[in-house]
């Protein structure tokens, strides 16, 4: 390969896959353990079951990434020191894909002393961003989904030196910006941030009387425009996302990919492998500036895997393939989050449009016009290409795996003990809004009104949680202007928005609830970095947030009160009308509110803590901030408990 063109990076979420990914040819493979990856649905592998797969991949030549992009709780860092020390010594990864920044120390505790790369739930958006990687460590930037070619190409002209940018180039799409999703969270306790998610945007939401899946995007697909991307300056690595995904998928994407990179003119063969490799329909989403295409505006079926027909005749169920079957096909009757669906093997041969007859199993979990999707394909060529890498990885010396003792104990975290501070309440609006309390400090979204409003005296100013390129420079001119006006208080949302500022002395900077702070060490570092508080994450359960406050170095705050969004995206169905309420089957109810360029939805109950206030005082948390979001009119609030995760086992 030429060393100049980006590399294929290939998914695997179990065995098969890994191996399925050696044999197309992928230059890395990135995967996950068991636990702390941002794909737990996936089957993922064991300590020594990895051990062998990377000692294959090495003598292949082919990298191995660890994704241990999940948050980490407080409670959890003694075991996640463990199980790196464990990584370390039998995988030994080429690269560790991380969102928390607690796993740098960690990692090097344990270490570690290859790359971290900054996974894409790390919401790195803007170019300033990245001059904050060399210090922290990172060598490489997962890119978010929702780029322009235009915005790759500015990222990539600012990227410092010895940093390389990932770009994701096939797969699933998210309705929500990657590390901004909190809605399968809010409703029951499962969160994305910590690969939990129940992909409640696949749901079918009504508004106006139409009942449709208004978030379920298709699949992205770089395709032919991959020409454009590998020629693009600091792109180091081409993402195939699919952890979920068949051995048969992964195969044949990378196949597709190697081609479009290394045989341009081979064009026709690789669009035909990826016809063939059982994904949803495709769009190249917003890669083209000038002709963007919204995920959301399709009429086709978006479970996963390649949609093969509807179901007809209850009392003999079958359906009419629209894809020729083959024998050991693997079918799922149903999508993913429809509780009846089943999954049924192929036994014979079935022609394009030809009937295949459901067995017996499903008939009475099914209704009419259940959609049925191709998941998983058994050729004979990937067989038996996978067959002679298991007799190859069988042939390697088997590495003994001392299992993770869970009774072992490593050096604890120091406790700080509780900080004496005055106890503040800020009070979040957007621009003009006026604000309902009559007490506390006054926060303000700086984006309100196109960065137009001028900052009050004395006010939080607080960055929004989201910031793509084309804001970039009116954000930094309104911190300049702010701080000359003697602006001190500021709020950032994510770490990186630290660039925006010329200095951070004599100023109080926070970082917000955005961050998704869930550990003592990730403050820790933050204090080291200039910060003066933190405001942690309310996603957290109760046991967490107790356990924060006296071990952290810096402030706590927590949002105890307000619209906390599910979700905030670039984009919104045709079909849905913002500030409207929509409903889901369940009750769920929420609406969408444009604020920038970005688009929030917020439930119709608020986050409530503040019968809470009290113990988290006692505990150290030292500012509450009440978030205050306009309420569309004919938006009806319900009156129901607000407590998020409080009472629950945050998964």
């Amino acid at each position: 390969m030429d060393l100049k063109l980006p590399e294929i990076l290939a998914p695997a979420g179990d065995k098969n896959s890994f191996l399925a990914a050696l044999a197309a040819g992928a230059d890395a493979v990135y995967c996950g353990l068991k636990i702390f990856s941002a794909r737990m649905e996936a089957e993922n592998f064991s300590m020594e079951d990895l051990a062998g797969l990377a000692k294959l991949a090495r003598k292949r030549k082919v990298k191995v990434y660890v994704a241990f992009n999940s948050l980490i709780k407080e409670t959890e860092l003694e075991k996640v020191l463990r199980i790196l020390s464990k990584l370390v010594e039998y995988v030994d990864p080429d690269a560790l894909i991380i969102q928390d920044l607690s796993m740098i120390p960690l990692a090097r505790k344990a270490g570690f002393k290859k790359e971290f790369h900054l996974s894409t739930l790390g919401n790195l958006t803007f170019p300033a961003g990245l001059q904050t990687m060399p210090p922290l460590g990172f060598k490489r930037i997962v890119l978010p989904r929702e780029f322009t070619i235009d915005e790759i190409k500015e990222m990539a002209l600012n990227t410092p030196a010895d940093i390389g940018l990932e770009i994701f180039i096939h797969g699933a799409l998210c309705y929500s910006v990657s590390g901004r999703c909190y809605w399968s969270s809010w409703f029951g306790g499962k969160s994305a941030l910590r690969g939990r998610c129940v992909q409640p945007c696949r749901r079918i939401y009504e508004q106006k009387g139409i009942s449709k899946r208004h978030f379920s995007c298709m699949d992205f697909s770089a395709d032919v425009l991959l020409k454009v991307l590998k020629q693009i300056p600091n792109i180091t690595a081409l993402k195939i996302e699919g952890r979920k995904k068949s051995p048969h998928y992964v195969y044949y994407t990378v196949k597709a990919y190697r081609l479009l990179r290394d045989a341009p003119e081979k064009k026709k063969e690789a669009l035909a492998y990826l016809d063939y490799a059982l994904g949803r329909e495709s769009t190249h989403y917003q890669l083209l500036p000038q002709r963007m295409m919204n995920p959301l505006d399709h009429e086709s079926e978006t479970g996963s895997g390649l949609f093969a027909g509807r179901v007809q005749n209850p009392p003999a169920p079958f359906f009419t393939a629209r894809e020729a079957l083959l024998p050991s096909d693997l079918l799922r009757i149903g999508s993913e989050e429809d509780s009846f669906h089943d999954i049924q093997r192929v036994t014979r041969a079935v022609p394009k449009k030809g009937n295949f007859y459901l067995s017996k199993s499903s008939r009475f979990k099914i209704k009419v016009g259940t959609p049925v999707y191709i998941i998983d394909r058994r050729g004979p060529e990937l067989e038996a290409e996978i067959r002679l890498l298991e007799e190859e990885l069988n042939a390697l010396e088997k590495i003994p795996v001392r299992p993770v003792d869970p009774e072992e104990k490593t050096a604890p975290s120091r406790r700080v003990g509780k900080k004496s501070a005055n106890i503040r309440e800020v009070m979040l609006i957007r621009g003009r809004q006026r604000s309902s309390h009559r007490t506390g400090d006054t926060g303000i979204w700086i984006s309100s009104q196109d960065y137009s409003v001028p900052p009050p005296a004395g006010a939080w100013l607080w960055l929004d949680p989201v910031l793509f390129p084309e804001e970039e420079k009116k954000c930094r001119d309104y911190i300049a202007g702010a701080v000359k006006k003697g602006a001190k208080n500021f709020v950032l949302n994510s770490f990186w928005q630290m660039s925006l500022f010329k200095s951070l002395k004599h100023l109080n900077i926070w970082a917000g609830p955005f961050c998704n702070i869930a550990n003592s060490m990730t403050v820790n570092l933050l204090k080291q970095h200039g910060f003066s508080g933190a405001v942690v994450s309310p996603e957290l359960d109760q046991e967490t947030l107790m356990a924060l406050p006296g071990r952290s170095e810096l402030p706590l705050g927590l949002v105890i009160y307000g619209n906390w969004p599910l979700g905030i995206s670039r984009i919104m169905s045709k079909d849905l009308d913002t500030d409207k309420a929509f409903t889901s089957p369940k009750g769920e109810t929420a609406w969408i509110s444009k604020h920038s360029h970005n688009y929030y939805i917020f439930p119709n109950w608020p986050l409530d803590l503040t019968a809470k206030k009290e113990i988290l005082t006692k505990a150290g948390f030292s500012l509450f901030v009440h978030m205050q979001e306009p309420i569309p009119k004919g938006v009806h609030m319900k009156d129901r408990p607000g407590l998020w995760n409080w009472n629950l086992k945050l998964l």
